[in-house]
C-alpha cells in the first residue's frame, strides 16, 4: 500500500476545536503569508516574523468558519493592516523601516544623500498640529488613500482632502523658512 502524499497528510482541523484550526491554518499559510509581506509591502526582514505571529493571535478572535471561509484573505487583509499600522507608529515615533531590496536582504548600507535635508522634514513633520500630522503620515508614508484614510481616522473624505492640502502648505512654508 502506498504511504499518503504531503495534501492527505495534513488532516482538515477538527471545527469543534477554534485552535486546531488556528494551527491548520498557520501551518499551510504561514510561510506564504511571510512570502506576499515581504514582497508586496517591502516590509524589513526583521518586521515580516512579528507581523505574521501578530496576523495569527488576531485571526485567533475569528470564529472557526469565518476564518475557514477565505483563510488567505483574511490572512492578507489583518497583515496588511498591521504592516500600515507599524509603519504608521514608525514614522510617528521618527524612525523608518528600511525596505527589502530586490535580493530580499535589507541594505544595511544605505544612507540618505542629503542627512540635513532628511532632518530638516522629519522635523518638519514632526511639527505639524496632530491631525495633520496623522493624515499626511498616513497617506504618505504608509500609501493609505485619502477614502481608507477617511475611514480608519472616522472623518469624511472631503476632511481629508482639507487636512491633506493644509499639511502640504504648513510643510511647504516651513521648508521656505
Amino acid at each position: 500500500m502506498a504511504s499518503p502524499g504531503p495534501e492527505q497528510q495534513e488532516r482538515a482541523p477538527d471545527p469543534a476545536q477554534p485552535s486546531a484550526t488556528l494551527e491548520y491554518l498557520y501551518r499551510r499559510y504561514a510561510g506564504w503569508l511571510g512570502r506576499m509581506l515581504a514582497w508586496r509591502l517591502r516590509s524589513t526582514a526583521l518586521d515580516v516574523d512579528d507581523i505574521v505571529q501578530e496576523t495569527y493571535v488576531r485571526m485567533a478572535r475569528y470564529a472557526p468558519a469565518e476564518a475557514e471561509r477565505h483563510p488567505k484573505a483574511l490572512l492578507l487583509r489583518i497583515a496588511v493592516n498591521l504592516a500600515r499600522d507599524h509603519m504608521r507608529r514608525n514614522v510617528v515615533r521618527g524612525g523608518l523601516a528600511e525596505p527589502l531590496d530586490e535580493g530580499g536582504e535589507t541594505s544595511l548600507g544605505a544612507v540618505p544623500p542629503d542627512q540635513h535635508e532628511a532632518l530638516a522634514m522629519k522635523q518638519v513633520i514632526l511639527g505639524l498640529p496632530p491631525i495633520y500630522r496623522d493624515v499626511f503620515v498616513l497617506n504618505r508614508f504608509t500609501g493609505l488613500t485619502y477614502e481608507e484614510i477617511a475611514s480608519h481616522v472616522g472623518i469624511s473624505v472631503k476632511t481629508v482632502e482639507w487636512r491633506m492640502s493644509r499639511a502640504l502648505a504648513m510643510c511647504a512654508a516651513k521648508l521656505r523658512d
